[in-house]
């Protein structure tokens, strides 16, 4: 399974006030509570930690097909500056973040899982058309036969004629971005990144 998270800042900036009384401590745990304040910039620490749970949060329940809302539950800690680690119960999940100063997106897997991933950054609108021009390129078929299918969740599937391309795939929108990632059905994985 894959997830990922996209965080515009500048939206964060404007509509997200980490620092009102409560928010850390409904979001996140005493130990990412500590990262966050010492950090040399918490602004960003929040939206680093918030893309990885809502990342890690994404992989897991497209497994176990069932949503709830429970951040804290999720914790953080970091094995770079943008390697990190995500604990849910008894589950792991790495993420990889990329920052820059426009937004900060967060890719998460299982640990055990030796995937491909296919990502990439957009305009929230086009994300559809560039799975299927990306599944396209890898596969072979045309983006006017490769097809979206939602799990009872609301998951993306790619098809073509009823068989399955993508083996996961997430998409995540806020504020000017778009993002996904993806893994493909072991038959068509050409390229590994």
């Amino acid at each position: 399974m894959i997830g990922n998270d996209i965080v515009d800042l500048s939206l964060a900036v404007k509509e997200s006030n980490w620092q009102r009384p409560g928010f850390l401590e409904k979001q996140f745990t005493k130990k990412e509570q500590e990262s966050i304040l010492n950090a040399s910039d918490s602004f960003l620490q929040v939206w680093l930690f918030w893309s990885m749970k809502e990342a890690a949060y994404k992989c897991y329940t497209q497994q176990y097909e069932k949503r709830f809302f429970a951040p804290k539950k999720f914790e953080c800690s970091m094995i770079s500056k943008t390697k990190g680690i995500v604990v849910f119960k008894e589950t792991k999940f790495l993420t990889s973040t990329f920052f820059n100063t426009f937004y900060c997106h967060t890719i998460a897997k299982q640990q055990e899982e030796e995937t491909v991933v296919f990502s990439s950054i957009g305009l929230p609108k086009k994300v559809d058309f560039d799975i299927k021009k990306e599944v396209q390129i890898l596969t072979g078929f045309l983006t006017k036969e490769i097809l979206q299918k939602k799990s009872s969740i609301g998951a993306p599937s790619y098809y073509r004629k009823e068989k399955k391309l993508t083996s996961a795939c997430s998409i995540s929108h806020h504020g000017k971005y778009g993002a996904f990632a993806f893994t493909l059905h072991n038959e068509y994985k050409r390229i590994t990144i």
